[in-house]
């Protein structure tokens, strides 16, 4: 094949279309499980939806004018992804059940070998859309593997357990646990939720989309372009505080303050419940029903982490102790330890996992020095705290069309960026961090890898990442020559 896509999300899916765009028809996407919708596949859990208004969280190029609600919910968002590969014609690139194992480069040949559960595959590129938010992370706690009653993670929800009347354990209060505790929390018979770090929650303005709306959108689509402009300049205009100016958020911090108020009437448990750090510095939780569930008469909110568990009783940090049935781990993922990087090996052998043992890192979040032909979706520093991140991804799918069709153009079968370009976007990408809310705002998130830095999100705007990503400048890169059909060499090397 001539490019290898990995993962079927929003990021796969959209590289397929784009590439089929640019008249490359000749890939495939290698997805492990036996559908597409990567994120909103695997999440399926009662009350799963997103945080990104409905018209603003789609591909530019596939409107959807007729999206139920104003925040749509995941069974919505999954359909979609599912239309777009039905009406793109991608169903013929799609491999299910294909897991991929390794993905070696191949200096001699210029390709990759990908290593699947289903056979290998040979590449010229490997398109990464495996996604940050793929692989869930469960706590190694002493005297789980014992504990027994039900486990599992939000990620990989158990619809055949039934919930009702249960003692069941949340354990996490992230944008995951803050959907789940509210729909589980009037069927379970005792609730017990462990809070390391409260977040701070803001309303959630959502309404079912009225009738009308959808057949404007659907007859006129500049309605629908209007909203989606709107709603995306509105967040383009937020930017500006969470990366440049921490302190224009103290309204917004006045605002979450009074939603405590009105949701929690109890003096003890709105303590509980307040952070201690600054508005934007975690991930900015919506919701209308998540403080009500957390005050609810059958719910306990203890305020710290769980550290161990005897039986069916878990163990806080604090030494409580609490007897539930069933645990429900609302922990995260693999953020800033992708695992695909220890599947992924480069020019010398070396994993990408091992590359970026001190941290990840990407030029133009896009390509790593080592890894030719390799193009991320969603790689390191393309995150986003207050947009959607399906701008990102139509950004980053610019910049990989163009690396491959630049590629064609000049004659080169392979491009890798220089290590000076990408230590240096790296050099003013982190010195531009030290100025935001997530660095500032005095808390610890899941943005921060081991050392503290912050290698998920993007310290600017979208239009910034658009522009920065709009071409690729071959000043940052080196440039792979065929020269015989077994020998290849750098440009640098061939001007030595």
């Amino acid at each position: 094949m001539r490019v290898a896509v990995i993962g079927s999300g929003f990021g796969g899916l959209g590289a397929a279309v784009r590439l089929r765009r640019a008249g490359i028809t000749d890939f495939v996407v290698l997805e492990r499980a036996d559908s597409v919708g990567g994120t909103w596949r695997d999440n399926s859990y009662p009350g799963c939806a997103c945080d990104v208004p409905s018209h603003l969280y789609s591909f530019s190029f596939a409107p959807n004018p007729y999206w139920p609600r104003s925040f749509s919910g995941q069974p919505d968002i999954r359909a979609y992804l599912e239309k777009v590969a039905t009406v793109f014609g991608l169903r013929p690139h799609l491999r299910f059940n294909t897991e991929v194992l390794e993905a070696r480069w191949e200096s001699e040949q210029i390709r990759w070998r990908i290593t699947t559960s289903a056979g290998q595959w040979t590449a010229d590129a490997v398109v990464s859309a495996a996604g940050p938010l793929a692989d869930p992370q469960i706590p190694d706690l002493p005297g789980l593997s014992t504990f027994p009653g039900k486990v599992f993670h939000s990620s990989r929800w158990d619809h055949d357990y039934d919930l009702t009347g249960k003692r069941v354990a949340v354990v996490g209060t992230g944008a995951s646990a803050a959907q789940i505790i509210p729909s589980i929390q009037p069927k379970a018979g005792k609730l017990t939720v462990f809070q390391r770090t409260p977040a701070w929650v803001l309303p959630r303005r959502d309404r079912e989309i009225t009738q009308l709306e959808k057949w404007l959108h659907g007859r006129l689509p500049v309605t629908a372009k209007i909203r989606r402009g709107t709603l995306f300049a509105l967040r383009e205009i937020q930017v500006d505080a969470f990366v440049r100016r921490p302190g224009l958020l103290r309204l917004v911090q006045r605002l979450a303050e009074r939603h405590i108020a009105q949701g929690i009437a109890d003096p003890a448990l709105r303590a509980k419940l307040t952070p201690d750090y600054r508005i934007g510095c975690k991930r900015i939780l919506l919701s209308n029903t998540y403080y009500p569930a957390l005050a609810a008469a059958n719910t306990e909110v203890v305020s710290s982490g769980l550290r161990e568990l005897h039986g069916s009783t878990l163990v806080a940090a604090d030494g409580s102790e609490h007897e539930v049935d069933a645990i429900v781990f609302g922990t995260g993922f693999h953020v800033t330890d992708m695992p695909i990087g220890a599947r992924v090996f480069g020019v010398n052998g070396t994993s990408l996992a091992e590359e970026w043992k001190d941290g990840m890192e990407a030029l133009r979040g896009s390509t790593v020095h080592g890894f030719p032909n390799l193009f991320f979706v969603i790689g390191p520093n393309t995150g986003l705290g207050n947009s959607s991140m399906i701008l990102m991804i139509e950004s980053q799918l610019n910049y990989m069309i163009d690396a491959l069709t630049t590629l064609h153009s000049v004659g080169a079968a392979a491009i890798q960026p220089t290590v000076r370009a990408q230590r240096q976007w790296n050099l003013e990408l982190q010195h531009r961090m030290d100025r935001t809310v997530w660095t500032t705002g005095g808390c610890r998130s899941w943005y921060l890898d081991p050392s503290g830095r912050n290698t998920v999100l993007w310290p600017g705007s979208t239009t910034s990442f658009r522009r920065a990503t709009r071409k690729v400048d071959l000043g940052e890169y080196e440039l792979i020559m065929a020269t015989a059909p077994t020998a290849a060499r750098t440009v640098q090397e061939a001007n030595a």
